[in-house]
């Protein structure tokens, strides 16, 4: 059944940002950094400084949900951390780099991107993470990249990955029309939307994962983030993909909703994965 569309309350924010998604796992946290994944392919000193990830996890885990945090930047700059809302909660984080524009063009970010999630299915077991439960997620440019990667099966079919093995997207406040970044590389502007294959909204398809959708306030959003993002779930609707949802956080502009975000995105793993109860959406 399609999960309705809502926005979140301020009153609901408020019980959220004081952290209560979940108990944070009792065991110590390891951090295992620089990791490339890239492995075995000619590559300058850029390409493995970049193209490289750091992996969070609870000592002596095991079959622990996963999620893969794309940083953003706008392509063109930023690089990996973990974020503090996913510290220490009992789920293994990665975090990988990616080459950035001007030094590539597209679709090379994406094709980075996906790379890194092939590495994440070959090898998150070695680390506690369960390989049928990644949950694709990033900020702005990253969740843009969370979304290309999930969405159109091209880049994971090319490290021999079925992209409908994801347990899910959550995509903060990515874009979901082609990417400023891709038109600008192409000599078109910030402000003209353009839907081709470099667009998630290209490849709205019924069979893709679960999808978790989150804007900042619509009134303070950049460019238009929150009606690009209501047009993709509506026409992933319209397809008949069975569980998508939209969060707008009201209040909260594009860089505000990150932190809100990051602790919505731990809740919906959580919860997906059985290691919280299932709530009811507030009416």
């Amino acid at each position: 059944m399609v999960q309705l569309a809502f926005q979140i309350t301020l009153f609901f924010l408020t019980a959220l940002s004081s952290g209560h998604t979940g108990e944070a796992s009792p065991v110590p946290h390891r951090m295992e950094e620089n990791i490339p994944y890239r492995t075995g392919e000619a590559a300058d000193q850029k390409t493995k400084e970049r193209c490289a990830l750091d992996v969070h996890s609870p000592e002596g885990g095991k079959d622990l949900p996963v999620i893969v945090w794309f940083h953003g930047g706008g392509l063109t700059e930023g690089k990996r951390f973990l974020p503090e809302e996913l510290k220490d909660q009992g789920v293994v984080v990665v975090t990988p780099g990616y080459r950035l524009s001007p030094g590539v063009k597209s679709p090379t970010y994406v094709e980075d991107a996906a790379a890194a999630v092939a590495w994440v299915f070959a090898n998150i077991a070695r680390y506690g993470g369960s390989p049928h439960k990644i949950y694709l997620s990033g900020a702005s440019a990253g969740g843009y990249l969370a979304a290309m990667v999930g969405l159109d099966k091209k880049y994971l079919a090319a490290h021999g990955i079925d992209a409908d093995k994801l347990a899910g997207l959550v995509p903060l406040t990515g874009q979901m029309v082609t990417h400023f970044t891709v038109r600008q590389e192409r000599g078109g502007s910030n402000l003209q939307p353009v839907i081709d294959e470099m667009a998630p909204l290209y490849h709205v398809r019924k069979d893709a994962p679960p999808i978790l959708v989150i804007t900042g306030d619509r009134e303070l959003e950049l460019w238009g983030r929150y009606e690009e993002n209501a047009y993709f779930v509506r026409m992933m609707k319209v397809v008949g993909h069975p569980d998508i949802t939209l969060y707008e956080l009201q209040g909260h502009d594009h860089g505000e909703t990150t932190p809100t975000g990051n602790r919505l995105l731990l809740r919906h793993v959580k919860t997906k994965s059985g290691l919280l109860p299932k709530e009811k959406s507030p009416s």
